[in-house]
């Protein structure tokens, strides 16, 4: 199973867009056009959420809510050193030991210009043995662009603040069975969005849909918070790329790549509404759609929207992606399928009844 040319092109643009926690704008422009071409209503919060509005004209329709988030981690200019060295501040869950000489792209605040370089720091060959052979702190590394001075840094428009984004081309595997890029968490969301939306577009449903992308979610589940505010949702499907434990063989891990939509039941901020959760995994089963348990010692959305208000049955539903929060993390397009399927039976298939006799039935 090969993605189509129209999802290469979807996959290749939302991975390639630069969009640090809190630097979300080109995101949700890409978003903006490719989620006007369904719908012609948009909704925004105040941190920059976008979602597409698909009504049902039925009065009393549950409100249901689709996203995934735009962010992804990456750095922060903290200050530029007299040499013209960069000295960066992580945004969202970064790993020392895969952040040394990666290639990265420094963008401009003001003009939104990409300047490439490289992480760096002093060579093992110039440190003591005993600094040498120990893993460097984020606070010790550096971004070197090839500039000379702090002068000829900022008369590139370069300030502290501006965002610093790991290059990770996008590459289609053995034929686009695996995707390999940066940004899968969460640009699969993104694209899932855009994808369901589209599937949608001349369909009458049951239910009103708000379908699109929060913000700032690697930093703390922000525009989660906001966004079940303006929309006020009645339940939440969260779509998330999610950490593959695969690859050493175990078929007992979380996470297999392969494995199909994963059925999250509980992370660090959140425990699985029971309803929802019966309800999601029934549906998988009689619709045959290739699914699989998780558990995640991080959180998603789910753990803001499932508690915004009066509280909201939410999920996290996704695909487990090898090597996430790096620039080469790696999809299965066979899993990203499976969400999918599930994702348009959910929407489908839900209506007043089914909300009520079994979803919100277990909370009353």
């Amino acid at each position: 199973m090969t993605p189509s040319a129209e999802q290469i092109r979807l996959f290749e643009s939302l991975t390639q867009i630069p969009g640090v926690s809190g630097h979300e704008m080109a995101v949700r422009e890409f978003m903006k056009a490719e989620l006007s071409r369904y719908t012609t209503e948009l909704v925004y919060d105040n941190l920059g959420s976008i979602f597409a509005v698909k009504r049902c004209g039925i009065p009393g329709a549950p409100r249901l809510m689709m996203s995934g988030h735009m962010d992804e981690v990456g750095f922060l200019v903290k200050q530029i050193t007299p040499k013209g060295l960069i000295k960066i501040f992580p945004v969202g869950r970064t790993w020392e030991h895969v952040i040394m000489a990666q290639r990265v792209k420094v963008y401009a605040g003001d003009t939104g210009k990409a300047y490439p370089g490289t992480v760096a720091s002093i060579p093992p060959h110039l440190l003591p043995a005993n600094q040498a052979d120990h893993l460097l702190s984020i606070e010790q590394m550096l971004v070197d662009i090839g500039a000379e001075s702090r002068e000829e840094v900022l008369s590139l428009g370069i300030r502290p603040g501006d965002q610093i984004v790991v290059d990770g081309p996008f590459v289609p595997l053995m034929g686009g069975k695996k995707l390999l890029a940066k940004a899968w968490d969460n640009r699969f969301g993104c694209s899932l969005a855009i994808d369901v939306l589209a599937e949608l577009a001349d369909e009458r449903l049951a239910v009103d849909l708000y379908i699109g992308a929060t913000v700032q979610e690697e930093s703390g589940l922000r525009g989660a918070r906001t966004a079940a505010f303006a929309v006020e949702p009645d339940v939440s499907i969260v779509f998330e790329s999610s950490a593959a434990n695969d690859n050493q063989g175990d078929p007992l891990e979380f996470g297999q790549q392969g494995g199909g939509v994963l059925m999250r039941f509980i992370d660090r901020t959140s425990i699985t509404h029971r309803g929802l959760f019966r309800y999601a995994v029934d549906l998988c089963e009689e619709k045959s759609i290739r699914h699989q348990y998780f558990m995640a010692l991080g959180g998603t959305d789910s753990g803001e929207i499932h508690v915004a208000r009066s509280g909201c049955p939410s999920m996290t539903v996704g695909v487990p992606s090898r090597y996430i929060h790096t620039n080469s993390s790696m999809m299965d397009y066979s899993d990203y399928a499976a969400a999918k399927e599930f994702a348009l039976a959910f929407a489908r298939g839900l209506d007043t009844a089914a909300y009520r006799d079994r979803i919100i039935s277990y909370s009353r």
